[in-house]
């Protein structure tokens, strides 16, 4: 039983205080160019990705002989099937990937790390994700969004040459941000780090730790209270999960991914010494959104594993199976699914090889582009498992173990959808994503015209905002009349045996269409606007296919520069290309020709209970106990399951 009693405060932030929160946390500036963000102000900017950025030899060579190790260690080191089975990573699997380097993969050499470009960390996850996304979410949490990467960015001198050695051979670290009752709005977080002397006292309840489990070091964001000589606010500290006062109290089980070690963490007055907090006091939002710029490239990467994997199953079962005199490929219904993998499988991988190649040269401000990849690599790689499991039918509703008891591969199709599915939620829904990335995409609206729909601001403030504005627009509506995609011929250099040249031109023109579009969005509804996420959400998903879509085509052409299946490459993105084409097209109707305002309505109706009768005649198998748990801050009288691993 916990310790705690009585109920949780409930926070008291109102939505504004809120936005506020999110809004400081943001970074303000734009000092490098961004391919997608120009995309959204509908300018398409092909020479910010083309020719195709390509790694220096250096870390090429350094790269592939570490992918020469660590596919032989997937081969014959790690049994995805006992994964499942015992819903544990063995110790013996997380110290040979020790002993390996894996956990140093992003840690620069002279801290004992392998010192890997972002494309090839991205590469040795989607690499070792498919073996066991497991392994993969485990290696990703503590190098993406774990000690590693806020360190390299925030950290002191003294910091780094304290913690970096350790992770980079043998400790794990976890990410600790969500609390029971806060998720994406982390105005409300509770848990708090009090000043005393040269220490702080952190108190609190962490929710859904991925690695904490059986971590060595934590990243915790904690609220410091406001005081003389401190600024107080979400700030983020390194804590040593064996701290006395930290507690696991319970190991988390999922639908998918068995073997995440992931847990509840409690903190009683836990003692950390001032010298572990990770910026100034204040600036830990900002931190994690800053680490999550190009720590959610790995996320998309173990999702470019899987649509490999199901596109191999795909391809090897559909031309076994036979139906009505042929195999079940050479059937339309059948055959479209695997075009759709196939496609879609090239056109995400060009989305994670480029973005990760931007960040490596740090010349172009991706913070857009790696949101757009997790958001598109997240939703696209959750149908492409799913149109697996359709194509092998009934065996891919059938476990692994299932299929293999009765003498048959054992296919663990239904278990890749399962362990895709947390994608969609991981590191910013896909509905978070969708406002996250709209908020960017509308920057240059807002920083012209902001003040116009702000309800604080004065009236000279508003009058100086519509003159800003009349300027802005005078000079920039113009130029979404007319452009390159209106030109016959251009991007002529595309025109090969294939000719990708009108999906260039078709991305332009779009492009045009999507910022005319927003802009009369942002004229009807004004201070309205955030309130129209169904809109918002379906402008972000155009902006996902037409960076998908310039990606594609510039990944073809270089392949084809560089002599590699050049051919092959372009037939892929002009498939992937017709294809989000139909989806961009939908899309843009749907702007403008939905449901929105009658669902509004209808959900009034569900919470008000008008249609609770349509719930009669069921049966709830639910158990009981609250919707949200208990976090009262407080010691904890449950056993501490923390395990970690030498």
């Amino acid at each position: 039983m916990s310790a705690p009693t009585g109920p949780t405060p409930k926070s008291t932030v109102t939505e504004r205080e809120a936005r506020q929160v999110a809004e400081a946390a943001r970074e303000q500036d734009w000092r490098k160019p961004s391919f997608a963000k120009e995309l959204f102000l509908g300018r398409f900017r092909l020479d910010l990705i083309h020719p195709h950025p390509l790694p220096a030899d250096e870390h090429v060579q350094r790269g592939e002989e570490f992918l020469a190790k660590l596919r032989d260690f997937c081969e014959t080191q790690i049994d995805s099937a006992r994964i499942e089975r015992e819903a544990r990573i063995p110790d013996e699997t997380i110290n040979g990937l020790k002993e390996l380097g894996a956990f140093g993969m992003k840690i620069d050499t002279k801290y004992g790390g392998l010192g890997l470009t972002q494309v090839y960390y991205n590469k040795a996850l989607s690499l070792v994700g498919s073996a066991s996304p497991a392994i993969g979410a485990l290696l990703s949490a503590h190098q993406s969004i774990g000690v590693p990467q806020p360190l390299k960015l925030f950290g002191t001198q003294e910091q780094k040459d304290t913690f970096l050695p350790r992770c980079a051979r043998t400790d794990i670290s976890a990410f600790l941000l969500t609390e029971p009752d806060v998720g994406s709005d982390p105005a409300r977080l509770a848990t708090t780090a009090v000043p005393e002397g040269d220490e702080y006292v952190i108190d609190g309840v962490k929710l859904w730790t991925t690695n904490g489990v059986v971590a060595d070091l934590l990243v915790v964001m904690a609220r410091v209270p406001k005081s003389d000589g401190h600024k107080g606010g979400i700030t983020a500290f390194v804590v040593e999960a064996a701290s006395e006062g930290v507690t696991v109290e319970n190991r988390n089980s999922f639908m998918g991914l068995r073997g995440l070690e992931n847990g509840v963490t409690r903190f009683h007055r836990v003692r950390v010494p001032a010298a572990n907090r990770i910026g100034p006091e204040g600036a830990g939002l900002k931190i994690a959104l800053t680490t999550l710029n190009t720590g959610r490239l790995s996320l998309p990467a173990m999702c470019v594993g899987a649509g490999k994997w199901c596109l191999q199953i795909a391809r090897e079962w559909a031309g076994a199976r036979e139906q009505w005199g042929r195999p079940v490929a050479l059937h339309e219904a059948v055959g479209s699914k695997i075009s759709f993998i196939a496609a879609t499988t090239f056109a995400l991988e060009a989305v994670v090889d480029l973005s990760s190649q931007m960040a490596d040269e740090d010349r172009n401000d991706i913070r857009i582009e790696a949101a757009l990849a997790k958001l598109y690599g997240s939703e696209m790689a959750w149908l492409m498992a799913d149109e697996l499991v359709q194509i092998r039918g009934g065996r891919g509703f059938e476990t692994a173990e299932s299929l293999k008891a009765r003498g048959e591969r054992a296919v663990p199709a239904e278990q890749m959808l399962r362990d895709l599915r947390i994608n969609r939620i991981f590191e910013g829904s896909t509905e978070i994503m969708h406002l996250l990335i709209a908020r960017e995409a509308v920057d240059a609206h807002l920083s012209v015209a902001g003040d116009l729909i702000d309800p604080d601001k004065s009236l000279a403030d508003k009058a100086k905002a519509g003159a800003n504005a009349g300027v802005f627009y005078a000079k920039w509506l113009p130029k979404l009349v007319a452009g390159q995609g209106q030109v016959p011929g251009a991007y002529g250099a595309f025109h090969q045996e294939v000719d990708l040249s009108p999906h260039l031109r078709y991305v332009e023109r779009s492009a045009r269409k999507l910022a005319r579009s927003t802009f009369y969005a942002m004229s009807r509804w004004q201070g309205r606007m955030e309130t129209k996420q169904g809109f918002l959400g379906r402008i972000v998903d155009i902006g996902a296919e037409l960076f998908a879509m310039s990606a594609a085509c510039v990944r073809a052409e270089h392949l084809r520069k560089s002599g590699q299946h050049g051919r092959e490459a372009y037939q892929l993105a002009d498939a992937f290309c017709r294809q989000s084409r139909v989806r961009v097209e939908e899309l843009f109707g749907r702007l403008w020709n939905n449901t929105d305002d009658l669902d509004r309505k209808v959900v009034k109706g569900v919470l008000s209970g008008t249609y609770e009768w349509l719930e009669d005649g069921i049966v709830d198998p639910s158990g009981e106990g609250p919707w949200i748990a208990d976090a009262t801050p407080g010691p904890s009288r449950r056993e501490n399951v923390h395990r970690p691993i030498r």
